[in-house]
């Protein structure tokens, strides 16, 4: 991909603003789809998906209820084409950390001189409980890097500062896509109980099973409520995280069978929300949505509290609590200095959305648009920094270690024919199938097999 000429003066920022969010993943793309709105409303939105393994189906982005103007699947290579050729104002990157990092040298290749490229937006699409510095790291270089509280802007600055890098961009923002009705109780106890599971917490059969069986017995032992066991994805779809062990499966196994009162559910979060008396997680980012709408919401300690689970995030939030204290009748609350640490502010019934968490990260993005040309993005991660770690990042997105596209990456000349593009499809789509069935059948396997 030749540097690309364009003047280092930008024209005057348009109205409406013209923004590009890559994603991959199901709730990636509602995550960076959710701040664009915030960033830039009104504005008009290109949607890209990332090609690979998390890429997600018609259905998935059905659920997740975010459209786009335009919306196309990409590799990294025909991305950084495209944001060349379209001249975007904001580009959303909403990625994981490797990815990221690879786009960033790609823009740096681009841009290698004060330019007027487009501002470059990250962060992440929930709680942040591992991997911190890992994948701050591998975001720096963006002009705007999102932190969803307080306490995660505090220690995200933290981390670029113990290593001597910038951090002047983290901005404090909040999750996006917190809002929806005040929880208003029709009565002293739940009638509706929403199990939010998640694809890899907690990993092991075992563990999964149990926490589906104790579903179960939280609705026979309260017949009077209903129990949804709210799914993140079909079997053979992926999300953010892989799915050794489906909860469809394991529903079939459960010692006498789901109750009545009992049932797996799909849908959009929100919506599922709107009917909750009670959200049960592991450590699932919807128990901030549930607690900015003041729904009583309890993280299971049935597993321990552990960092490999993700539920020691919410040490202080009065939620923590098991099975048996559920089954009690408790109904954890939200403690407010917890939940105002990590820029959850509950809602009461008949009261707006109060304060605006973005207001902040708006006037930054209007100061960068101002300017007649923006800097190079400078990630930390150079050949001088990480010689042997960054190659590796860039290969596997097809970029040499200059941050061009290795020969073959990006498509040259004209389109292919409908055809072609028909046959890449289905291709693509057989290689997923064989790497979910490798995932989901064989992979287990192998560990059994392992343990005899």
């Amino acid at each position: 991909m030749p540097v690309s000429n364009r003047s280092a003066q930008r024209p005057a920022p348009r109205s409406p603003l013209r923004v590009a969010v890559l994603a991959d993943s199901d709730t990636r793309w509602k995550w960076g789809a959710l701040t664009a709105r915030r960033l830039a409303p009104g504005h008009r939105l290109t949607g890209h998906l990332l090609r690979g393994r998390a890429t997600p189906t018609a259905r998935q982005l059905g659920e997740v209820g975010v459209r786009a103007d335009r919306l196309t699947e990409v590799t990294c290579a025909e991305f950084l084409a495209d944001i060349e050729r379209e001249r975007y104002d904001v580009v959303v990157l909403a990625l994981v950390g490797g990815a990221v990092q690879a786009v960033l040298h790609g823009v740096r290749a681009l841009w290698p001189d004060p330019a007027a490229r487009p501002v470059i937006v990250t962060g992440y699409v929930g709680v942040v409980y591992e991997k911190l510095a890992d994948g701050l790291l591998l975001r720096h270089g963006a002009d705007l890097v999102l932190a969803n509280s307080r306490h995660d802007a505090r220690r995200f600055r933290a981390v670029y500062e113990g290593v001597g890098a910038d951090a002047g961009c983290v901005t404090e923002t909040v999750l996006p896509f917190l809002g929806g009705a005040a929880y208003e109780p029709a009565a002293s106890r739940a009638t509706t109980v929403v199990f939010a599971v998640q694809p890899s917490v907690p990993e092991s059969r075992a563990d999964r099973a149990y926490l589906l069986e104790r579903a179960a017995g939280h609705a026979r032992l309260h017949p009077d409520r209903e129990v949804l066991v709210k799914l993140r994805s079909r079997p053979g779809e992926h999300t953010t995280h892989l799915e050794e062990q489906p909860y469809q499966r394991l529903a079939a196994k459960v010692p006498g069978g789901l109750p009545a009162n009992c049932r797996l559910a799909y849908g959009n979060m929100g919506e599922v929300l709107d009917g909750a008396d009670l959200l049960v997680t592991v450590s699932s980012t919807a128990a901030l949505e549930s607690l900015h709408r003041g729904i009583p919401t309890a993280v299971l300690t049935d597993l321990g509290i552990r960092e490999a689970l993700g539920n020691h995030h919410f040490l202080g939030s009065g939620c923590l609590a098991s099975w048996d204290q559920l089954d009690a009748g408790l109904l954890p609350q939200g403690d407010p200095e917890w939940l105002a640490a990590q820029g959850v502010a509950p809602l009461t019934a008949g009261a707006g959305e109060g304060a605006d968490g973005f207001a902040v990260a708006r006037v930054r993005l209007a100061a960068l648009l101002e300017l007649p040309g923006l800097p190079p993005v400078a990630p930390y991660y150079t050949l001088t920094t990480a010689p042997r770690y960054l190659p590796g990042i860039l290969a596997r997105h097809h970029l040499a270690a200059d941050g061009t596209p290795l020969p073959g990456a990006a498509r040259e000349g004209a389109e292919p024919s409908r055809l072609r593009r028909r046959l890449r499809s289905h291709l693509r789509d057989a290689a997923r199938g064989l790497y979910r069935h490798g995932v989901q059948r064989v992979a287990p396997f192998i560990r059994r097999m392992g343990e005899l």
